[in-house]
């Protein structure tokens, strides 16, 4: 049987092969998705519907890319978008 690394172990590991530069650049990308995170949740406890998607991806030329995001807002209260399960059913 395989032991599963987690996330933690996973990026420790990652980040021993990666400059200082991109271990930077990390740390900034998983702050501002811990703020993003943050940002949605308040939203939807205020009652708004949001839905994270990408818009693009940007290269960077060295064999590097990155999802660029967009959110798709829904003011007021929305229903949860159907399945394939809930159309079969329906």
């Amino acid at each position: 049987m395989t032991r599963k690394i987690n996330v933690k172990e996973r990026a420790e590991a990652q980040s021993t092969r990666m400059s200082s530069e991109q271990q930077s650049a990390i740390r900034m990308v998983a702050n501002d998705l811990h703020r993003l995170n943050q940002s949605v949740m308040k939203a939807v406890d205020a009652g708004v519907s949001v839905e994270i998607i990408r818009s693009a991806r940007h290269h960077g030329g060295t064999r590097s890319w990155g999802d660029l995001l967009v959110p798709i807002i829904i003011a007021g209260a929305a229903e949860e978008p159907e399945t394939e399960t809930d159309l079969a059913a329906g």
